[in-house]
């Protein structure tokens, strides 16, 4: 056993014992510790340096190590020289001057406008059909008015389903949302949600058992009321009968689209940070990111020095 491996081991037993580390852990250590090892040449771990550690982060980028991947096992070098300074083999630690990987930060999934129009005009045709049976007609109408509302408001889907029988008051251009905190804000609704909104609570007053229910979409749930988790299936179906891949759609999608299609046609940013609910404008700063990609592909794909180019 050479000079690595032995230190490899002796860290290993030390946080086995101090934290109780699984086998799975210490594994993962042991091999991120040699896979460094294997890089220095020749030359001990004890004997690295700061510059042989960026190294080795700049060879992860290179195979296509996600950033969150290359800061685990920073994490792992960390921890390994931190305990070969508290253990006197080293009177310097070279990986506390490395700057932790900056995960970026995916931009989010959108589905176009035609497409948006296409998954609610197919929703709203199955609502309208006269040959279901109650039970999936109530479903129907319900699948369009959730739609309907989701593009409408951008609501994030927790608040969607949870939304209060006294949402759906008749000619009522404003709905009040309860957000993340408690924090609550006013959306506006277009004529359309309204009216698929009043079809289904119609619909659903007719029933005794759901009328009751103090949720605009009520369920045999534990909440009362619709579930994320069933939205989300609905949906998928919703996105079939649409001609659109189910694996685009979801219900984060949709708020996605809402914010990224009221800044294409020219909405404030601050405006779009209010009726998402967003407590920093960073966090909505990331759908001018989606636009100015768009852009780009657009003039890409379309620009004839662009095509000179190519």
């Amino acid at each position: 056993m050479n000079r690595s491996e032995t230190d490899i081991e002796r860290f290993l037993e030390a946080i086995a014992v101090e934290t109780g580390a699984a086998h799975n852990t210490l594994d993962a250590y042991r091999r991120d510790l040699t896979a460094f090892a294997e890089g220095l040449d020749g030359r001990s771990l004890a004997g690295a340096t700061s510059q042989d550690i960026s190294d080795h982060l700049a060879d992860l980028a290179r195979r296509g190590f996600a950033a969150s991947s290359q800061a685990r096992k920073l994490s792992a070098l960390r921890r390994f020289y931190r305990f070969l300074h508290a253990e006197g083999d080293r009177s310097d630690d070279p990986s506390g001057r490395i700057a932790r990987p900056k995960r970026v930060r995916p931009l989010p999934k959108i589905l176009s406008e035609e497409e948006v129009d296409r998954l609610i005009e197919t929703a709203r045709a199955g609502a309208e059909r006269a040959d279901l049976s109650p039970r999936k007609a109530i479903k129907a109408l319900r699948t369009h008015a959730l739609l309907e509302l989701l593009y409408a408001t951008g609501m994030r889907v927790s608040e969607l389903v949870s939304l209060p029988a006294t949402a759906s008051r008749p000619r009522e251009p404003m709905l009040l949302v309860k957000g993340k905190g408690g924090r609550e804000r006013l959306v506006p609704l277009t004529d359309s949600a309204c009216r698929a909104m009043l079809r289904f609570r119609q619909a659903v007053e007719a029933l005794p058992a759901l009328a009751r229910s103090r949720h605009l979409f009520p369920a045999d749930s534990d909440s009362g009321h619709l579930t994320r988790q069933a939205f989300a299936r609905d949906l998928k179906d919703a996105a079939v009968a649409a001609g659109i891949q189910p694996s685009r759609v979801s219900p984060h999608v949709l708020r996605h689209a809402f914010a990224s299609h009221l800044l294409q046609n020219g909405a404030d940013l601050r405006v779009v940070q209010q009726l998402l609910g967003h407590a920093d404008i960073g966090t909505t700063e990331i759908y001018t990111h989606v636009l100015a990609e768009r852009l780009a592909r657009l003039v890409g794909e379309h620009h004839p020095l662009a095509e000179s180019a190519a």
